[in-house]
């Protein structure tokens, strides 16, 4: 048990440090500056409350799901298909903002002295500093690899503490002084006391959904899944840490303009006319000490341990999650280009810079950044959330709509931020809430009256009065049918997104003495269906030489209403669901007239086929299968 708390421990420590990403780490001094302590805590309370509440969550997504200590791996497999491109877009711009950051607020207010009126020199030492920060996340992150980082993030949250305790040491930035009140409400910060409002609830909302887009935690969920450890009090010891982080960066800032504000002055945009005091700490340290001094360095390998642990897991998870993607893609385009460079997380670090460097030389500022995560991220965690809990999590994810949503929220939220208006703030960040709100809620109404509708239809259908109707109705509706074309169906079947699809023709030989199709006959439907999908799917297929076979385990089906002879009978299906050992197919069956006819489900189970012994779902079972997921 004590193991078990102490991995939970370190792995807290390591969700924190990757947690203290350009957001977390530089707009808590902003934050203060802004607002003071009611600031920094309306920043940091929902950023660790975020934190732990993915934790909690994904604890009890592992304990639903079948596959033992790779239920969230297989969850997650299923889960992250459709959303993959907006993990990728997640990760670069979090990336890009953390380094973007650092150069800026940190390499910038250093450099800026000795630059001696010389622009270009200053660039290219930027440029330099961006890709030294890169090619270390990039060191640290094929040193350690998702097994070790809790160890390697052991090692430096060990000197982030010495860090901490020796500005603790020789500040006490316990003695806050006029600082705790920022400069809400000042005249010299452009009478900003009433955006308090306008920055709390976008914060709230972002910071709450965030950890569901971003690839590294669910990396290290799984990891800690794997070796059997709690996710759920992992990330609370996270949050725990991360809120501790916070508090301390953002009382730092404050101490400064405490003791300290004469030799500051804000810098003032010229995009939107607000201050920016990020680079206030390092302004002051830079000035107020001299060369002996501890001081200025600890905080300094403060900043850069907190980014340097961001950038290696930001590198171990996309070599994680281009590498699985890479592996399944069918993509023309990738299957010419080499594996090794289309996998590696290399191009996107050289992007990452790329993205860094276009917003040092465009003079943006963080808040930037941060409109993404406030406003086009939202919707798409909403629904991330909303497909883990919500029972119509297998609808297809409606790609067109979400994306144009949040483009529209993000236009709406960075409008309203440039012209201060805090209700299209509000909006961008609210809108794509009620959006995803909507879209579940009525696409499960739906889901919910179609299939009532079938049970009273086939109630119905019963009734003997409606069953007379229905035996003199059959003569007159067949003798003005259309007929069925000729040549429009493959004999084997074809496929219609993720289902196959098999029609056949219901003859004499499938009714019973009353005229209907026998009950048995169904799932002979459906078996013949499934042979002909697995032939679809792995065409290679040899009885002769495979080394596993393919059993049923357990079959489902629910009868919904009753056709007859000369009817056409279509079945579909489609993999539901699978783990490490079993794979679900759910299958369909229509009438003539396209009425549903019955559904259910088969599981499916592979064994040797040398001893019948027990297997893992096989690699090329799995590759052919997951297109159809």
């Amino acid at each position: 048990m004590n193991l078990r708390w102490l991995n939970a421990l370190l792995w807290g420590n390591s969700v924190a440090l990757a947690w203290m990403w350009g957001l977390g780490l530089f707009f808590s001094v902003q934050i203060s500056f802004m607002f003071g302590m009611k600031g920094l805590l309306m920043f940091a309370i929902p950023n660790a409350i975020g934190l732990m509440l993915f934790g909690c969550l994904t604890q009890i997504v592992a304990n639903r799901h079948a596959g033992g200590k790779e239920s969230l791996a297989f969850f997650f497999d299923k889960f992250a298909k459709p959303f993959r491109l907006i993990f990728y877009l997640y990760q670069i711009i979090a990336l890009s903002m953390t380094v973007f950051a650092l150069v800026k607020y940190l390499f910038l207010p250093l450099f800026l002295p000795t630059q001696m009126g010389t622009p270009f020199l200053l660039g290219l030492s930027m440029a330099m500093c961006a890709f030294v920060l890169l090619a270390l996340g990039c060191l640290f992150g094929e040193e350690f690899g998702i097994q070790k980082i809790k160890a390697g993030h052991a090692l430096l949250g060990g000197l982030l503490t010495v860090c901490v305790v020796t500005i603790l040491i020789h500040l006490n930035p316990a003695s806050l002084g006029d600082g705790i009140k920022g400069m809400d409400g000042d005249a010299g910060y452009d009478h900003s006391g009433n955006r308090f409002w306008g920055y709390a609830i976008p914060l709230v909302v972002g910071l709450l959904f965030g950890p569901w887009l971003d690839l590294q935690h669910w990396q290290r969920a799984i990891q800690i899944h794997r070796e059997n450890s709690s996710i759920r009090l992992s990330y609370i010891f996270g949050g725990v840490i991360f809120f501790l982080l916070l508090i301390f960066h953002g009382s730092l800032a404050m101490w400064v303009m405490g003791n300290a504000p004469n030799g500051f002055s804000p810098s003032k945009s010229e995009l939107d006319g607000l201050h920016y005091a990020h680079d206030l700490i390092t302004q002051y340290l830079s000035s107020a000490f001299d060369g002996n001094s501890l001081v200025p360095a600890a905080y300094f390998g403060f900043l850069c341990i907190c980014v340097l642990t961001t950038l290696d897991s930001g590198y171990v998870a996309l070599k994680w999650f281009l590498g699985r993607n890479v592996e399944r893609s069918e993509n023309m385009l990738i299957s010419i280009l080499p594996k090794q460079i289309v996998a590696s997380p290399i191009p996107t670090f050289l992007m990452i810079a790329v993205f860094s460097l276009i917003g040092y030389f465009g003079r943006f500022e963080l808040e930037y950044f941060m409109v993404f995560f406030a406003s086009f991220f939202v919707g798409y965690a909403a629904l991330a959330i909303a497909r883990c809990f919500v029972p119509n999590s297998q609808q297809p994810l409606p790609q067109i709509r979400m994306f144009s949503m949040a483009c529209l929220c993000l236009v709406v939220f960075a409008f309203g931020y440039i012209v201060k208006i805090n209700i299209l703030m509000y909006l961008g960040s609210i809108l794509p809430l009620v959006y995803v709100a909507w879209l579940v809620t009525t696409t499960d109404l739906l889901r919910l009256v179609t299939e009532k509708a079938d049970q009273v239809l086939s109630a119905a259908a019963e009734i003997p009065a409606i069953k007379a109707i229905a035996k003199t109705e059959t003569p007159i509706r067949s003798a003005v049918a259309a007929p069925v074309s000729a040549g429009t169906h493959d004999l084997k079947g074809h496929f219609e997104g993720n289902w196959f699809v098999y029609s056949m023709v219901a003859t004499y030989q499938d009714t019973n003495s009353v005229g209907n199709v026998y009950f048995g006959m169904y799932p002979l439907y459906v078996g013949k269906a499934r042979e002909l999908f697995f032939n679809a799917a792995m065409p290679d297929f040899d009885l002769k030489t495979t080394k596993f076979y393919i059993l049923t385990r357990s079959f489902e089906h629910k009868f919904v209403r009753e056709t007859r002879e000369f009817d056409t009978i279509t079945v579909k299906i489609k993999v539901g669901d699978f783990n490490r050992k079993f794979c679900t197919l759910e299958h369909q069956i229509f009438g003539s007239e396209g009425q549903l006819l019955g559904k259910g489900q088969q599981s499916l189970l592979f064994v040797s086929s040398k001893d019948y012994g027990l297997l893992d779902i096989p690699p090329q079972v799995y590759t052919a299968f997951m297109k159809y997921t």
